[in-house]
């Protein structure tokens, strides 16, 4: 539902008075920071409005009222006035590293986001493409075989294959050879795929050595995937993450156990842009006090991560997502240089 422009001023004025504050702001606040002329009356008519809507609520203990959710949404959608940074400013106070160090670069972002928000920085590193270039299996001892994969970077993945059968040297040799004549350059997916529909041809011992090789090269490879998380002892001074021993659990099962932040990077990166996840509506946030404000970033044109910052639903937005913003851009080129 669509808003009147009194509504949507006096809803961006409690919600900007909030953030700044942290406490619940009642009609009298707003009839002298909105700027509208309009009697105390027909401010609480338009608030309870608002409150009906679903936009703002009544704590107990105050008659003033505070953002839902649903209400920080509209504000970062449709009301927010974001902030300009400047770009070079940040950049050369905060990015001064050899492109030669990916993963220093990376560090530093992490470490650039928490500072400059003063809350926690997050850096997916870059997802590693599951292609491989040559595969070979050497073999250690009876049904015990080291897959050995390389990547088109050179890089090399090495994996403990136990199999059911005791393979030779020369069968190894062949198997290799077949993967690396008719996949190399392939993802394991692909792989997959396409060697399930050949294994007829093959003999039934070759054809599990191939496939339990495809689903162990690719878990090897996905095991590349990572984040650099700088800052969490900033959220500790945030009342409204750490004001129960049961939020704190919360926040730091999150940094330690890492898989739900990932699933929510791996979605922002195929959204493009900025995104901001709200606790109490996105369910990838897994706590209501808290958002999560991400950009991807590329490397040479390509999407390669997310980065982001974790902090309070509270937080100055404005401020945020142009940091959020320019800390991707300003990523992309150093990872991009030659």
């Amino acid at each position: 539902m669509e808003l009147e422009p009194r509504a949507q001023t006096l809803l961006k004025a409690l919600v900007e008075r909030y953030i700044a504050d942290g406490q619940p702001v009642g009609s009298r606040a707003l009839s002298k920071i909105s700027g509208l002329d309009l009697s105390p009356a027909t401010i609480r008519n338009i608030m309870a409005d608002l409150e009906e809507m679903g936009y703002v609520a009544s704590p107990h203990t105050s008659a003033g009222r505070i953002p839902t959710p649903r209400g920080y949404r509209l504000f970062v959608d449709t009301l927010l006035t974001v902030q300009h940074i400047d770009e070079h400013a940040v950049g050369a106070r905060n990015m001064r590293l050899p492109s030669q160090h990916p993963q220093k670069i990376i560090a530093n972002a992490a470490q650039m986001l928490s500072s400059l928000s003063q809350f926690a920085g997050v850096v997916q590193s870059p997802r590693r493409e599951s292609v491989f270039q040559q595969i070979e299996f050497l073999r250690l001892s009876e049904k015990r075989i080291l897959l050995v994969i390389v990547d088109p970077r050179g890089d090399v993945q090495n994996r403990l294959l136990l199999t059911e059968a005791d393979y030779s040297p020369a069968q190894l040799t062949q198997s290799a050879n077949y993967l690396n004549q008719n996949y190399a350059g392939l993802t394991f997916d692909e792989v997959r795929a396409r060697l399930s529909g050949e294994l007829a041809q093959l003999r039934d011992d070759m054809g599990r050595l191939m496939q339990v090789a495809v689903e162990a090269g690719s878990e090897a490879m996905a095991e590349g995937d990572d984040m650099v998380i700088a800052g969490e002892r900033n959220l500790l001074s945030v009342s409204d993450l750490s004001s129960n021993m049961s939020s704190l659990r919360q926040m730091f099962e999150m940094f330690e156990q890492k898989t739900g932040l990932m699933q929510l990077l791996d979605v922002s990166s195929k959204a493009g842009g900025v995104q901001i996840f709200i606790g109490g509506e996105s369910k990838l946030v897994p706590m209501d006090e808290m958002s999560v404000v991400t950009a991807p970033y590329e490397v040479n044109g390509r999407i390669v991560g997310t980065l982001g910052v974790i902090g309070p639903t509270r937080m100055a937005y404005e401020r945020v997502i142009p940091i959020v913003d320019i800390t991707a851009k300003l990523l992309s080129n150093a990872l991009s240089q030659p």
